[in-house]
C-alpha cells in the first residue's frame, strides 16, 4: 500500500499542503474560486502542526487495525479493498463523531458544514498523487510504497 511520508525537517510550515488539499476537495478544483466564490468552502483534510521551528503534516495514517472503521456504527468509516485506505462514506456518516474520539492521531476533523459528517485525508484517490504530495515545494511530504500492509495504530 502506498502511505505519505512527512519528513518534518523539510516542513516549513507554508501551508500549501492544507491549500491544495482544500483545492481538490472544491467543487471548481480551481484556487480562486475555491477560496473566493464557492459556499460552504472546502475543508482541507490534513492540518500542519506547528511547534517552535517544527512544523509537519497530520493526516489520516490509514491504519491497519483502523480503530475509527471498530468505532464506526453505521459503517461510513470502511477500508477501500482497491487502494487499503480507509474512507468515510459521508452519506452514511450521522455525526456520532466516535471516529475523531478514538482516532491516536487526532487525524479525523468535524465537517460542520454540509451534512456535517466527518472529515479525513482520503488520499486524493481520484488522483495518482494526493494533491498535498504533489504541491509540497519542498518534499517534505513524499508517496513511498510500503511492504507491510497498512500503519499500525499505536499500542493503548
Amino acid at each position: 500500500m502506498k502511505h505519505i511520508h512527512v519528513n518534518e525537517e523539510y516542513c516549513i510550515g507554508c501551508r500549501l499542503c492544507e491549500i491544495n488539499c482544500m483545492v481538490q476537495h472544491s467543487q471548481s478544483k480551481k484556487i480562486i474560486k475555491a477560496f473566493r466564490e464557492e459556499a460552504p468552502r472546502a475543508m482541507a483534510r490534513l492540518l500542519v502542526e506547528e511547534e517552535g521551528p517544527l512544523s509537519f503534516a497530520m493526516q489520516c495514517r490509514h491504519c491497519e487495525d483502523a480503530q475509527c472503521v471498530q468505532a464506526c456504527m453505521t459503517g461510513a468509516m470502511h477500508r477501500d479493498e482497491a487502494t487499503g485506505a480507509i474512507l468515510c462514506d459521508e452519506d452514511r456518516c450521522v455525526g456520532c463523531w466516535m471516529c475523531v474520539m478514538v482516532c491516536p492521531f487526532g487525524a479525523i476533523q468535524r465537517n460542520l458544514v454540509g451534512n456535517k459528517a466527518a472529515s479525513k485525508c482520503d488520499f486524493c484517490y481520484t488522483e495518482k498523487t494526493p494533491a498535498c504530495v504533489a504541491h509540497c515545494p519542498n518534499g517534505a511530504l513524499t508517496l513511498v510504497e510500503e511492504e507491510a500492509s497498512h500503519a499500525k495504530s499505536p499500542s493503548r
